[in-house]
């Protein structure tokens, strides 16, 4: 009864203060992941208050909060869109990956972690944080604009790309061999294939057996539904995540709209939940042995995601000011570098990764916002400097721009809305 009553005290003061920093963050107009994220630091192994009745629950918290992120990812999607963008964007997606997941297992084997860690570190620097950037767009205003759908298109293919990146990260940590990594590699291709086959012919069929008029029993199949397909998704070793990704995608029009309204509460508390386990695990002693690596990789990787961002809209059409906010918008890491970090911490790879994941995550998810909202003033600012200073040069120091370029049509902050 005593253990009990001190679960229940516990995990009440952790729903409650994330509530409170949520409040806060909201009215300082940032995310708040990094003040979840320093509530686990606080509260875990080394902190100020460690915790010890609710650490077990919070952890089953945890993995629910993952499993409904990547369900609430999978609804924002139809089967259709995803093909879409896999035909006309994939040379954004291979930029993308080249770009920015190479800087992160470059430090790792500078580090001298050895290859898994190579692997893990790879996707931590590589995947933009959805949840983040969606939020500063509608911030900003700018879901209107014409490098908007680029921006989206990128980070569609990522969340893509980790229907396969995650089961092969899930068989190295896991030691497997190579032989039942292929077939694990194999068995998540083939279910995803299957999947985007049967959401594209047979989805307005799925979801008219999962639809209901009352939101009690909507709510309860969805998420049983995902539950269930998570569960065998992880006894395969494909991966809980994917599994609730791909249910998501499978579900389309009203019920997808239905679903994801009823579960977004679901989706922030047990998401909230998720990063303050994963701070849980992280000592925070740890964290300034690591935090120079963690802050050369976060510059690094946002000049490449910026790029990224810049070359992909580029590529588009999208004029100066355009490509600039593009790649600004990019910059933020958050959820799924989390995700991947946190395999690999339960697995034991090494025990400086969940420290320099930690630090590098909190440094772009507060940098992320203030890239989107600066990049293309600032990037502006400089070229025209640079520009008068040519004029002010020698007549044979002046260049002449392309045609492309003197053509190029000016923007003010909303040109380009549809």
């Amino acid at each position: 009864m005593h253990s009990s009553a001190v679960f229940l005290i516990e995990f009440g003061a952790i729903i409650l203060g994330l509530g409170l920093l949520g409040r806060i963050a909201g009215r300082l107009k940032f995310s708040p992941i990094p003040l979840y994220l320093l509530a686990g630091l606080a509260f875990g192994t080394g902190g100020l208050l460690p915790l010890g009745a609710s650490e077990e629950f919070v952890a089953i918290g945890a993995e629910i909060g993952v499993i409904l992120l990547l369900l609430m990812l999978g609804l924002e999607y139809t089967a259709t869109d995803l093909v879409t963008n896999l035909k006309t964007q994939y040379p954004a997606g291979l930029v993308d990956a080249a770009l920015n997941a190479l800087p992160g297992a470059a430090m790792a084997l500078l580090l001298g972690w050895g290859p898994v860690a190579a692997v893990v570190l790879a996707g931590v620097t590589w995947i933009s944080s959805s949840g983040v950037i969606a939020k500063v767009l509608g911030d900003l205003g700018r879901l209107g604009n014409r490098e908007t759908p680029i921006v989206l298109s990128i980070l569609v293919l990522e969340d893509l790309a980790m229907a396969v990146y995650l089961p092969i990260l899930t068989a190295l940590v896991a030691g497997v061999s190579l032989a039942a990594g292929s077939v694990t590699l194999a068995i998540a291709l083939g279910v995803a294939g299957l999947v985007l086959f049967l959401a594209v012919r047979y989805g307005r069929v799925i979801s008219r057996f999962v639809s209901s008029d009352d939101p009690e029993k909507l709510l309860l199949v969805v998420l049983g539904l995902t539950l269930l397909v998570a569960g065998i998704a992880q006894q395969l070793q494909v991966s809980a995540a994917v599994g609730a990704f791909l249910v998501g995608i499978a579900l389309s029009g009203e019920v997808a709209e239905g679903a994801h309204n009823l579960l977004s509460p679901l989706r922030d508390l047990f998401a909230a939940v998720f990063f303050v386990f994963f701070g849980l695990h992280t000592d925070p002693a740890s964290i300034p042995p690591v935090l120079l690596p963690a802050l050369a990789l976060a510059l690094v990787t946002a000049a490449t995601k910026i790029a990224t961002g810049y070359w992909a809209a580029k590529r588009a059409g999208i004029s100066r000011k355009g490509r600039w906010r593009a790649g600004g918008t990019l910059v933020a890491r958050g959820e799924f570098s989390i995700v991947i970090a946190g395999l690999a911490v339960t697995a034991g790879i090494e025990p400086a990764l969940g420290p320099l994941a930690t630090a590098y995550v909190l440094i772009l998810v507060v940098l992320g916002p203030l890239t989107a909202r600066y990049t293309e003033p600032v990037a502006t600012r400089l070229t025209g400097r640079f520009t008068r200073g040519s004029r002010n040069a020698p007549m044979e120091m002046v260049s002449v721009p392309p045609p492309e370029e003197m053509l190029d049509p000016v923007e003010d902050g909303t040109a380009g809305r549809a």
